[in-house]
Parts: structure tokens; sequence; C-alpha cells
């Protein structure tokens, strides 16, 4: 995510559920054309549409963008590197919840050969 010193910059991410996109602009120091490129260009940013074609943001989303806006403006990521490199975090993550889940099952697995040899 973005480093400490870059979230200082930036204003804290009030406790809504939904965010507007003048909002989020707000928020993340970006304008909203902007943010209707990135949605085009980043798969993990799909804000909620409702009547009018309106965007509404979750704070999952304005977490995306702070992170998007930090590779390109603070590291200087081009947009196809940016992608990779949320693409690359989000394989990880996944790797890692696999991990997780597997060590589970395998200890409720071993409680369950523990309770069948009694």
């Amino acid at each position: 995510m973005l480093e400490p010193g870059n979230n200082d910059q930036l204003p804290p991410i009030p406790g809504k559920r939904y965010f507007t996109i003048g909002e989020v602009s707000g928020l993340c120091a970006v304008k909203p054309h902007v943010l209707r490129y990135w949605e085009q260009e980043f798969p993990q940013l799909k804000p909620v549409k409702r009547r009018g074609n309106r965007r509404y943001y979750q704070r999952q989303d304005v977490l995306i963008i702070r992170q998007i806006r930090s590779l390109l403006y603070d590291e200087g990521f081009t947009i196809g590197g940016a992608r990779q490199k949320l693409t690359g975090q989000e394989a990880k993550t996944d790797l890692s919840q696999s991990q997780q889940i597997i060590k589970q099952v395998r200890i409720e697995l071993e409680e369950v050969i523990k309770i069948l040899r009694r």
C-alpha cells in the first residue's frame, strides 16, 4: 500500500460506506476524469454504478486509487507497470490466503483422524 510518508499528504478516509467521484477526487488528489480513465486501465477498480450511471466508490476502491496514484506519481511507474505490480500483489495475496486455508484444513483433518482413531 502507500508508505506512511505518502499518507500524510492525503486527507484521512471518512468512515462512510460509499463515496461519490467528487469525494474520491478530493481524498486522492486526482481529478475525476483521471479516475474514469483509471477504471478502464485497472481491472481492480470497479466502482458501483447506480441510477444515471453515477459512480459510488467503496473504501477498498479509495485505497486502490491511492495505491495507483502512489505507483504512478511518486514511484514513476507507467500505467502498464502499475497494472502489473497490482496484479502481482493480488496473486501474492491469493497465494497466501490459499496457503492459510490449506493449513487450516490440514489441522481440521488431523483432528478428525484423531477422533476416528479413538
